[in-house]
């Protein structure tokens, strides 16, 4: 159970854990742990952390569609969701028609929403191209205009700080980030849901105003490294 705690556990805490041990444990402990943990995380040293208000990243990725999108392919929208997620986590396939009811909810906004599937293919044959194709098709995410985009160097991921699938970064009409985290307050029981945090910050972006909960911590698988 602590090993799995750990996965969600920020850089900081990671660094003031470290500085604990170095206080009160003797120097060998400190850095044996130290470099098993950091070193567990492939993310660490090369991810940045978006804050809130931060711009939206440049990216160039195929998608299952066969085409190529970057940022600027989406500059038309009002607003833009993009969502961290994959074939093989458990969560994310639950989410997958809740992404796709929310963007019919805002298709008339001109809302964007669109999906990146970063984890390595070779530790995660699910999450391959070919299996993403296989995927958008039998969802019509196509049809939809739904894009689903694939990062096989993860470098996207690590731009966005992007930790978990499912993932959200959501930026406004000048491109500015002003939610990430979590979809909603239940993955495994929509009926159950009483937080729909990602639609609430949705209406704020569309209407201009600051989101009252810009932060939410996400529940997903972690992202499979190489």
């Amino acid at each position: 159970m602590a090993a799995i705690y750990l996965l969600y556990w920020s850089e900081s805490q990671f660094v003031f854990l470290c500085w604990i041990l170095w206080l009160f444990k003797s120097k060998i402990i400190k850095y044996r742990f130290c470099f098993r943990v950091l070193s567990s995380q492939p993310n660490f040293f090369y991810t940045f952390n978006m804050q809130i208000g931060d711009k939206l990243p440049d990216f160039n990725l195929l998608c299952a569609d066969g085409n190529w999108y970057t940022q600027f392919s989406f500059a038309d929208k009002y607003a833009l969701a993009i969502v961290f997620t994959c074939n093989s986590c458990n969560i994310s396939k639950a989410y997958g028609q809740r992404l796709i009811d929310i963007f019919h909810q805002f298709e008339e906004d001109n809302l964007g929403i669109l999906g990146i599937n970063s984890n390595d293919a070779e530790k995660s044959p699910e999450d391959g191209y070919d299996e993403m194709v296989t995927i958008s098709s039998k969802l019509h995410l196509p049809e939809l205009h739904f894009r689903y985009l694939h990062d096989p160097t993860q470098d996207v991921a690590k731009r966005f700080g992007a930790k978990v699938n499912p993932e959200v970064f959501l930026f406004n009409s000048k491109r500015e980030l002003v939610y990430k985290g979590a979809i909603d307050d239940c993955w495994d029981n929509e009926a159950m849901v009483t937080q729909i945090w990602l639609e609430d910050a949705i209406d704020y972006a569309l209407d201009g105003v600051e989101v009252d909960y810009p932060e939410i911590d996400p529940i997903g698988c972690p992202i499979i490294w190489k």
